[in-house]
């Protein structure tokens, strides 16, 4: 069997000519140009970055023991906006243009009970976290209490401080800033 000759080249026509694909001029681009891409990146960056600490997440500094021991005076707290307040969740709330921190204990529409021992919503006692003793004493709100809806009940995980739910009642939904997802202990450094 021959095999074709792979040398040969195959004449061409005149009205054929292979002509090469067209270059590309290169631009000379100018500093202008450069910094105009400069800040219109930095400008979609800065952005995106806005938003998504306005709607998405946001960053604080614990500056109270509110929280104690989950959150500490001077902690890093990140937290998510958009996870739904659970019970037993630790939150980021404003109240009274301050920030504060603690643990949901009830939902709206939910009936709270704080006795002497235990706490109980709906009638049914709930498992505390806190290390201090719960006690109704010094509350401004009357018991049984029920949560206004699109509000949540928050206590403070260091109990003797009355500044949460016992004191203002329901905090809306409009005031939480999130779950707590994240702590880094940055006292000291």
């Amino acid at each position: 069997m021959d095999k074709p000759d792979m040398t040969a080249a195959e004449p061409v026509s005149s009205g054929e000519m292979q002509a090469d694909p067209p270059k590309k001029r290169k631009k000379n681009r100018t500093a202008a140009s450069y910094a105009m891409s400069f800040f219109i990146k930095l400008g979609v960056t800065a952005a995106v970055i806005w938003f998504l600490l306005t709607f998405v997440a946001c960053v604080f500094i614990c500056h109270s023991n509110t929280a104690y021991p989950a959150i500490k005076d001077g902690d890093f707290c990140l937290t998510f906006r958009l996870a739904k307040p659970e019970q037993g969740s630790v939150i980021a709330y404003l109240h009274d243009g301050a920030i504060g921190f603690g643990r949901v204990i009830a939902s709206g529409g939910d009936r709270v009970s704080i006795y002497t021992d235990y706490i109980t919503v709906n009638d049914y006692c709930i498992s505390d976290v806190s290390v201090y003793p719960t006690s109704p004493e010094g509350s401004a709100v009357s018991y049984p209490y029920t949560v206004p809806e699109n509000c949540v009940f928050v206590l403070n995980d260091y109990r003797s401080d009355l500044s949460d739910s016992r004191t203002f009642g329901g905090i809306p939904q409009e005031e939480l800033r999130g779950v707590v997802v994240f702590i880094m202990r940055i006292r000291g450094i």
